[in-house]
């Protein structure tokens, strides 16, 4: 079995979609991010309706969520099928946070100095 990773998640819904579908689809992503990744959150955050970069789809905004989680990579590919299904998520991407899995796997080490 493979160690547990720590994940970064953007992605960005049409702003044409109705409000309560958007919710709905952040909160099946944080569902297939607990149950069928069975992974952890650590933090979800939603950024609103901005300005894209550039024109995705001839849309020049975007609804931004954000979410730091922890789950098995081999796993991981059950929210990029997510993602790629659902029409209403005009682009994601996914990606390793090692500097906060760094941060984390030393904390205990430093605890551990203190207590010696």
């Amino acid at each position: 079995m493979t160690d547990v990773r720590v994940y970064e998640t953007m992605f960005i819904i049409d702003p044409e979609v109705e409000e309560e579908e958007r919710e709905g689809i952040v909160e099946k992503v944080k569902s297939i991010i607990q149950e069928r990744l069975q992974g952890e959150i650590e933090n979800l955050d939603r950024w609103g309706i901005r300005k894209l970069a550039y024109e995705i789809n001839h849309r020049s905004e975007g609804d931004y969520t954000v979410v730091i989680f922890r789950a098995n990579p081999d796993n991981l590919m059950k929210l990029e099928s997510f993602f790629r299904v659902t029409p209403q998520v005009i682009r994601w991407q996914t990606f390793r946070r090692k500097d906060i899995e760094k941060k984390k796997s030393s904390a205990p080490q430093k605890d551990q100095l203190k207590e010696q």
